[in-house]
């Protein structure tokens, strides 16, 4: 059951790859696994993932915590590149369409709060 709960995330993230990315910028915090935490900009959000700046190269598939301003918890993600300052993850869990909203409502493209 476990294999197919992946599979089916796997096939919903290609899928909502290819939706419009939200390009804002957002301060927030970010952990990688083993890690000490970081403060990050938020480059872009989508319901399966993010990028963000991170000066030192992160491996791929290190899993990682984004926690953004406003949020109690933290977002679990997993790394899927690090290229020149700038690391993308996807979500372990599916961001909820009323969440991302929220968050984009509520920040405007220059990191100020609304």
């Amino acid at each position: 059951m476990v294999d197919t709960q992946k599979e089916r995330y796997a096939a919903a993230a290609q899928e909502d790859r290819s939706a419009i990315r939200n390009r804002i910028s957002i301060p927030a915090t970010l952990r990688p696994s083993g890690s000490k935490s970081f403060q990050t900009a938020v480059r872009d959000l989508s319901l399966s993932g993010f990028s963000a700046t991170a000066m030192a190269p992160i491996a791929p598939r290190t899993m990682c915590w984004l926690t953004l301003p406003g949020r109690e918890d933290a977002l679990q993600a997993k790394v899927a590149w690090w290229d020149n300052g700038l690391v993308g993850c996807a979500f372990e869990k599916l961001l909820e369409p009323m969440d991302l909203d929220a968050v984009m409502s509520r920040w405007n493209g220059d990191g100020r709060s609304r």
